[in-house]
Order: structure tokens, then C-alpha cells, then sequence
């Protein structure tokens, strides 16, 4: 009788025994040997014919448990369907749909989370799988083919701070399973943050969405599970920005126990609640009789919508009465005693400042929660950490092909991988995100502040396109706000709370005839006026921060900065002039906008 296999003893197979119940048990026998678990096990290493044994009994063993995960996955996602279907149905009754909806997103969003600490795990192998699914089929394979094949492109296009919201069907959640689609795992993760550190606030109705979205529509962080949130979707796509945030921020006060205050940039949660401090009679007047008054950009039909959905109360009327008179320093929490946690969907970049100004006062004693970084229109990292007062994201490995550019390089340096980054040091993100958009400078840099596993948690540093030079000088975004921060400080009773710059190009003849220089407009509490020697004080911080510009100054190429405070209210409708969605620029490069800011000085 001929072997079979080289491996089975011939012993047993003259014994009579059927040929393939022989080559099944030896087959368990080596298996055991093997250790089963992959190189490294019980039994020392494995040869190349093992391997293969090992990897069909894999395979074969793996097909049940396949099935399986595909049947609880299609079950997950039939009751997902329904539950909105549910929530849909019966908006007078929604908490049991919530709760069932509730419910198996958490499921959802608790594979979801391990699949992201297995990846962080296998940073490389995670890398050249994204990088393969970017690639069309039949290209070169591996990153380091890739590299050698595309050299560095243009920058990216645009950014954007957030996504429509996507429609949530039956496959969407299927999918989510075992897919990768940025959107729907950033915002599983987001919900099973909340789970793990702020349960309560997973209640129904339990979140106010501060964002306006006419003609560009934004998800907001908990987006497949739209009974989380209590405004009407109607009130954030009004034609004008103040209409929206202030019809948002009535529906807002009529509920006192909210958990959550969530606003798509800092900037409008800002906005929003300089609406409450120089509005709060009318805000109470209108909660009292269950009226909305008429005002600009709400259209009277839309108008007529939303005050069907309000009822007079009274007794929150005189809340906010009470509360507001006693002034509003810490405002937010005394409003809504059971919030627990404020979410903006941007904080990097000039929504910094926004932030800072809502720690300092309005939200003071509540953490400030950015759950996700994106760039150049794609959503990049997840924020792990809510209670951390220095927003850090974890770079997801599968969302992203990444690559760093070290900062400090003196040669042109070769890109590395994410795998390959140090601590403490910062790095410009080179970014591969889309098909056929290979390598596209980010135009961000980044710090890393330490590693998730093998996975590098980065701090956004600056904006590149933010940085300000009129003779090559290059003063960072970053770098020039503590400059003027440290000014702002040698002012009595001054409070910084927004500015912007321009080079001294896009005057044009109304600069007049100097050097070229930097003007400022900046917003302050507490100070009405400012003298020359308060002016002079940010050039002098500039000139001790950065010795290049004391250079340039002290040989007369560059001009003496010009400080020009602007009136309340004047960024707010810088704001409404840029439009949806994007966070305000530091650094004006409109003619247009500069015109509306020099409209709005006082002094």
C-alpha cells in the first residue's frame, strides 16, 4: 500500500484503518505538537509543509465561527433597523426604541473597539493593508514599492470639519461588523467612550447639538443614534448662522436636564452662548409663552414649524431669569445642573482659543471633549480620553495610509511610517486617504505625546497655511497666540477673546508708505481702549519670542506691528461671512474679509 503521507507512520495504516480517519487523527496529533497557535507554540517551530497544515486547519476551522459572526451580525443589524423604525414611529414614547437601538450599537461599538486594540497591535501589517485597498489592483505591492513609485504630492484640498449625516441602513451596521468606513467606527467609538466614562449621558434626548449646517449638513459624533439628541434637526439648516444657534441654543434651555452640550466648532458653542448673555430676556420671554419671535434669516413658514414644537413653561423662564442676573461665570452648569461633559467636533487650530475662553468662563468646571481629528477632509484619529484637558488622538491605522515628515531635518529627509515615530518629537502628516490621491502633504504638524500599544497618540501643533511672514520669517500659528496671550497678560483686567492677523500685502496703498508689517485686530474683555504703550508690547513679545523678527526690525525690513481692537460681535459675523464648515482662519487672505473686520474698530 502506498503512503499517503510521508508523516504517518506506516504502522497505522496496515493496521486497516480507513486511510483518510488515519490522516485526520495523525493530523490532530501534530496539530497538538505544534501548539496551534502559530510559530512559537508547544512543539518548537514549524517547517514549510506544517505551516500550510496549519493555516487549512485555520481555514476549515474558521468557517463556523464565520457564520456565526455573520448571522449575530445580520441579527445586530435587523435590530439596529427596527429600533429606529421604532423611534421614527412613536416620537412621543422614544425611550424604548432608544434603549433598543441603544443597546445594540454598544454591542456593535464593543467589537468595533477591540478590532481598533488589535490594530494598534500590528501598526505595520494594519498600514499595508489600508495602503493595498487604496491601490488599484495589480499595482506594486508594499509601502516601500509605493514610496519609490509616487513621490510627495500638492497639498491636499480643503478641509472640512465633519461629514454629511449618512443614512443608517440595514447593511450600513452589517458592515460595520467588519468594515472599515472612518464615519461609522469613529462614531461607534465615540459612543463607547461615552459608555465607558459618561454612561448617563447615553439617555435619551440627553445632548443639545449647537451646529449650523445650511448647505453643508455635518454628523454630529453620535450620529447613528439620533434619539441622543433633543433640537430639531430643522433648526441648525437656517440660512443665517445666528438664527440657527440661537433657535438651537431656546430648544437647548427648554430641557434642564441635559448631559451633554455638543457643538460642531468651538467657535459656535462661543457664539451660541454670547447669544445667551446679550439675549437672555428675550430667550426668557419666549420660553415663558411657548412663542419663537420673528428675527432675521428665519424664515416665517420654518418659523411657524418650530413653534409648533415648543409649550410654554414658565417655571424654566424664571430659571434662566434667576441665573442669568447672578451673572455668567460658570453659566453652563448653572443652567443645566446634571451636564456632564461638553463635545466640540474641532479643537485644533484656531478653535484653541475658543476653547480656552470656554474653560475660563461660560463652561467653567466641565471638561471640554474633542472626540475626533480630522484633515484635509478625512477623519484621521479618535480621542480615547474625554477627561484629558489637552485633547490627544490615536491615529487609527485602518482608516489611513500615513506617513511623517520630521520638522527638524536638515537634509530633505525620507518620509517614515507610523510605526517608526518618536516621542516628544513633531512631524508634518503627509497623507494617503482616497484612491488616486497618493502622499498629499496635510499641511499639518504634529506632536506625538506617547503610544497606544504600538499605535503613536498625537497633539495637533499648527496649521502650516496659518503661518505669518512678510521677509521670510515664518512665525507659526501656534507660537505667535502665545506671543500675544503673553501681552494680553501684561494688561490690566484685559481678557483675550479672538483675533486675527494680515501682512501688510493685502492693504495695498492703504497701508501707506512703510515696511512691510503685521496688523492685528483682536477682541478683549475688560479693556476699551488701548494706549500706544500697550500696543507696542505685543511687537516687543514677538521681538523677545522670536530673534529672526528682531532682526529683520532692528535693520527696518519689517515695520512695527499695528494692534487694532475690534468691537463685540465683530468675529461672530466674521464667522457668518466665511460660511459652513470650516474652523475661521488666523491669518486673512480675503480682501473681503479684512474690509469686514476694519469696519468693526473702535480703537
Amino acid at each position: 500500500m502506498a503512503r499517503v503521507c510521508p508523516h504517518i507512520p506506516a504502522a497505522e495504516l496496515a493496521a486497516g484503518a480507513a486511510p483518510v480517519a488515519v490522516i485526520r487523527r495523525h493530523f490532530c496529533r501534530r496539530w497538538n505538537s505544534w501548539g496551534g497557535a502559530g510559530a512559537g507554540g508547544r512543539g518548537g517551530s514549524r517547517g514549510p509543509e506544517n505551516g500550510a497544515v496549519v493555516a487549512w486547519c485555520r481555514q476549515r476551522r474558521s468557517r463556523p465561527g464565520m457564520l456565526v459572526a455573520a448571522a449575530v451580525a445580520a441579527a445586530v443589524a435587523v435590530a439596529v433597523t427596527l429600533a429606529l423604525a421604532l423611534a421614527r414611529a412613536l416620537p412621543a414614547a422614544p425611550a424604548l426604541p432608544h434603549a433598543l437601538a441603544r443597546s445594540v450599537l454598544l454591542r456593535a461599538a464593543g467589537r468595533c473597539r477591540r478590532r481598533l486594540e488589535l490594530g494598534c497591535s500590528e501598526v505595520r501589517r494594519g498600514q499595508e493593508r489600508r495602503l493595498q485597498r487604496l491601490l488599484p489592483p495589480g499595482t506594486a505591492r508594499g509601502s516601500e514599492a509605493f514610496r519609490g513609485q509616487h513621490p510627495l504630492g500638492p497639498g491636499c484640498a480643503g478641509e472640512e470639519p465633519g461629514g454629511p449625516v449618512p443614512p443608517l441602513p440595514l447593511w450600513a451596521v452589517l458592515c460595520s461588523w467588519w468594515g472599515t468606513d472612518p464615519l461609522l467606527q469613529g462614531s461607534l467609538l465615540y459612543l463607547d467612550t461615552l459608555r465607558a466614562t459618561f454612561p448617563r449621558a447615553l439617555a435619551p434626548c440627553s445632548t443639545a447639538l449647537l451646529s449650523w449646517s445650511h448647505g453643508s449638513p455635518r454628523a454630529p459624533a453620535g450620529w447613528p443614534l439620533p434619539t441622543l439628541y433633543c433640537p430639531p434637526a430643522l433648526a441648525g439648516a437656517l440660512p443665517s448662522r445666528a438664527a440657527a444657534l440661537r433657535v438651537q441654543l431656546l430648544f437647548a434651555l427648554r430641557e434642564r436636564g441635559l448631559r451633554v452640550l455638543e457643538a460642531g466648532l468651538a467657535a459656535e458653542l462661543h457664539d451660541a452662548l454670547r447669544a445667551l448673555r446679550t439675549g437672555w430676556p428675550e430667550l426668557a420671554q419666549e420660553l415663558a409663552l411657548g412663542r419663537l419671535s420673528p428675527q432675521p434669516g428665519l424664515p416665517e413658514g420654518v418659523r411657524g414649524r418650530l413653534q409648533a414644537l415648543l409649550a410654554p413653561d414658565a417655571t424654566r423662564a424664571a430659571e434662566l431669569r434667576a441665573e442669568c442676573s447672578r451673572g455668567f461665570e460658570g453659566i453652563v452648569r448653572r443652567l443645566w445642573p446634571q451636564l456632564e461633559l461638553v463635545v466640540v467636533g474641532t479643537a485644533q487650530g484656531a478653535e484653541q482659543q475658543y476653547c480656552r475662553v470656554l474653560r475660563q468662563a461660560d463652561c467653567a468646571g466641565l471638561p471640554v471633549y474633542c472626540p475626533f481629528y480630522r484633515a484635509a477632509g478625512a477623519l484621521l484619529g479618535v480621542n480615547l480620553w474625554p477627561e484629558k484637558p489637552v485633547p490627544r488622538f490615536l491615529l487609527c491605522p485602518d482608516w489611513a495610509f500615513y506617513e511623517f515628515l520630521p520638522c527638524l531635518a536638515e537634509e530633505e529627509p525620507q518620509t517614515m511610517l507610523l510605526g517608526e515615530l518618536w516621542e516628544g518629537r513633531e512631524y508634518q502628516l503627509v497623507l494617503t486617504a482616497q484612491s488616486g490621491e497618493y502622499r498629499c502633504p496635510a499641511g499639518e504638524v504634529l506632536r506625538v505625546t506617547g503610544f497606544h500599544k504600538q499605535c503613536p497618540v498625537v497633539e495637533p501643533v499648527r496649521r502650516e497655511s496659518q503661518t505669518l511672514s512678510v521677509r521670510g520669517e515664518s512665525i507659526p500659528e501656534d507660537r505667535f497666540c502665545r506671543s500675544l496671550c503673553r501681552a494680553v497678560g501684561m494688561w490690566p483686567g484685559a481678557r483675550l477673546v479672538d483675533y486675527v492677523c494680515v501682512e501688510s500685502d493685502l492693504l495695498g496703498a492703504s497701508s501707506g508708505i512703510c515696511a512691510p508689517h503685521y496688523e492685528v485686530f483682536v477682541e478683549l474683555q475688560g479693556l476699551r481702549d488701548l494706549s500706544e504703550g500697550q500696543r507696542y508690547k505685543l511687537d516687543q513679545c514677538l521681538q523677545e519670542d522670536f530673534s529672526l523678527y528682531k532682526s529683520f526690525r532692528f535693520k527696518g525690513s519689517i515695520g512695527p506691528l499695528r494692534l487694532h481692537l475690534v468691537g463685540a460681535g465683530a468675529f461672530a459675523r466674521l464667522r457668518e461671512a466665511l460660511g459652513p464648515p470650516g474652523p475661521m482662519p488666523r491669518v486673512l487672505r480675503e480682501e473681503r474679509l479684512l474690509q469686514l473686520v476694519q469696519s468693526s474698530v473702535i480703537s
